[in-house]
């Protein structure tokens, strides 16, 4: 895999946070939020994918969709940080979709797996590493079947990662923060309190 220096110019914003947890444990409902409450704080970096779209995904913003091919031939390339393979799908982070955040002054969001956490720790990308964790793997089922989006196989895929992706965010020094997602209130407030310094300087360099 190639993995990228960053420049000084580009990382003289606020820090990019890596915001990751199982599926199901509740990070989309806390970014969404987050991003309601500091319109123009915050930019998503936007993953590539070779999965379908789901209905109501938009190309460009919810994933890149593109082929295997392209998708190989970026990463072989080296224009990507990170890149995983989940349920027979590629995913990955661009350089270039960081840097279109990073450009505009904005705290970057990267949301990835336990894999791309790693990955990034093997760059000098710096940022904030954030676990949402969900409460059990009780709860954590409960929500993934109520979704009604999973097929009996896929479901039990996800909760064989969730597993992994628990065990690990347990491990000393993976992430500076583990939010266990019980109580969405409470949650939400933690995540503010991790972030608000990086708020302050987008803020700031806004007025």
């Amino acid at each position: 895999m190639h993995l990228f220096g960053f420049s000084r110019r580009e990382m003289s914003g606020p820090r990019p946070v890596v915001l990751s947890g199982p599926s199901g444990a509740g990070k989309s409902t806390l970014l969404k939020r987050l991003m309601k409450e500091y319109e123009g704080v915050f930019g998503f970096s936007v993953s590539h994918t070779t999965r379908n779209p789901r209905p109501g995904e938009e190309d460009g913003k919810d994933y890149h969709f593109v082929t295997r091919e392209n998708m190989q031939e970026g990463i072989d390339k080296g224009e990507f940080i990170e890149n995983a393979e989940f349920s027979g799908n590629m995913y990955g982070t661009s350089k270039s979709s960081i840097e279109d955040v990073q450009a505009q002054n904005l705290i970057c969001i990267l949301d990835v797996d336990i894999q791309g956490v790693q990955n990034i720790k093997k760059t000098d990308l710096n940022p904030i590493y954030i676990s949402i964790q969900p409460p059990s793997m009780e709860i954590l089922e409960k929500r993934l079947r109520e979704r009604q989006t999973e097929t009996e196989d896929s479901l039990q895929k996800r909760l064989e990662a969730a597993r992994i992706d628990m065990e690990l965010s347990k491990e000393p020094g993976v992430f500076d923060i583990v939010i266990i997602n019980d109580d969405l209130e409470g949650a939400y407030e933690k995540l503010k309190s991790v972030l608000v310094e990086e708020i302050q300087k987008v803020q700031d360099a806004k007025k």
